[in-house]
């Protein structure tokens, strides 16, 4: 398969930091988004309440957008946190013979590594 000629060859992937903050940046942006959605359908169908329609509808949008941020930033970095590339997993995968073993097998290679220690 051919590089694709956009990537230079010493580009670097993000850092942790890099995707953890990524990943908050969508999930805040989501989660205000939704915030705006069910607060305002709240005050719509409930009324504002006593502390207003502006101060109801920040609360819902902002404690949306803390836990939508909050979750995406750690399954950005959970996700993302591999040793090769996805379109090198799956090259490996395709490639690569399974190794199987009998149980056998599998039960001398132990011993023997537990002989070894």
């Amino acid at each position: 398969m051919p590089v694709p000629a956009a990537r230079h060859p010493q580009a670097q992937e993000p850092s942790v930091w890099q995707k953890r903050a990524m990943g908050a940046m969508m999930g805040t942006g989501v989660g205000l988004t939704i915030g705006f959605i069910f607060g305002s359908y709240t005050i719509l169908r409930g009324g504002a309440g006593p502390r207003g329609a502006l101060s109801t509808l920040s609360q819902y949008m902002l404690s949306s957008a803390a836990t939508f941020g909050f979750f995406l930033s750690v399954g950005s970095v959970i996700r993302n946190d591999a040793l090769l590339p996805p379109h090198m997993q799956a090259a490996q995968l395709q490639l690569l013979p399974p190794i199987t073993r009998s149980k056998a097998e599998g039960a001398m290679l132990m011993r023997s590594r537990w002989n070894a220690e």
